[in-house]
């Protein structure tokens, strides 16, 4: 291991021999940018994450020179995943530099790709503001290049990260969306259901049993099979344990439901936000009386 420390050292230090020295055409930035490579490589077996990355990032100075964008920004990709395993900020910061040069050279296929990693990052944080932020910009990407089912996939992750931090119309607005365009897709359509739910938790979370009304007869409509389903039944009920302001009665149909088809921690989550405000109410009520 200290071997390859030392066979990295050696090998950055002839690279930084080479830029300093004459050469022709730009072959020096080449052929220096072999040598960082060769550098990076041995860093990475010593499992020295940090001494890698940065070396990777010289990396990008010798390919922007000779006017190597693609090469340039994957040597950024390199040294985000290396510093991935030690320092999130600088692999976002890399991820980032490597985006903003895949837009330059018109891989957004590419960028797409790297906002969502970017955006894992995030998540991994806990930072879900930033999260929901680069997930929207993949999803974007993914869009533009055709790419539905990856974009799909990152809005989805929107629509879980708004719910959470209560922005609840705009979960609805990408469950919404999502849904009406899988009802044209066979291999999509059985997911339907599924999406019409998170997207009927969110607007009980709203506490407004009107507009719940309202969205469980547009759900109908679009999906005529929807209300035949354990899902519609699932929000119909709880719907009507609000409007009479029944907890005991939302609990039992909550409980039915999650012993046939057990409910994730997201829906888990919601149901509760509900069910507190519900509770709430009931003790106002209480106290009127």
């Amino acid at each position: 291991m200290g071997d390859q420390l030392g066979r990295g050292e050696e090998f950055v230090k002839k690279a930084e021999k080479k830029l300093n020295g004459w050469g022709l055409f730009g072959s020096k930035y080449e052929d220096a940018a072999d040598l960082f490579d060769k550098a990076a490589n041995c860093f990475k077996l010593a499992k020295s994450w940090d001494k890698a990355g940065s070396t990777y990032v010289k990396m990008v100075n010798c390919y922007l020179k000779s006017e190597s964008k693609h090469e340039a920004a994957q040597a950024y990709i390199n040294a985000a995943q290396c510093y991935k395993k030690t320092a999130t900020k600088e692999a976002i910061s890399c991820f980032q530099q490597a985006v903003n040069l895949f837009c330059d050279i018109g891989r957004l296929s590419m960028a797409a790709r790297y906002y969502k990693e970017i955006a894992e990052l995030y998540e991994s944080e806990q930072n879900i503001e930033q999260a929901m932020d680069y997930f929207e910009k993949a999803a974007d990407f993914f869009q533009n290049e055709d790419v539905s089912s990856s974009a799909n996939q990152c809005k989805l992750k929107v629509a879980q990260f708004a719910a959470q931090i209560e922005q609840y119309q705009k979960a609805i607005a990408i469950y919404e969306e999502i849904a009406q365009k899988s009802l044209t897709n066979n291999l999509l359509k059985y997911g339907v259901k599924g999406h019409l739910l998170n997207a009927g938790i969110c607007q009980l979370c709203k506490s407004d049993v009107v507009a719940i009304t309202n969205a469980l007869e547009r759900y109908q409509d679009l999906d005529p099979t929807f209300s035949g389903t354990r899902e519609y039944r699932l929000l119909a009920d709880i719907a009507s344990a609000i409007d009479e302001e029944d907890v005991t009665k939302f609990t039992e149909v909550v409980k039915e439901f999650d012993s046939m088809t057990p409910l994730d921690s997201w829906k888990t989550t919601l149901l509760l936000r509900v069910k507190d405000r519900l509770k709430a109410k009931e003790l106002e009520e209480d106290d009127l009386t």
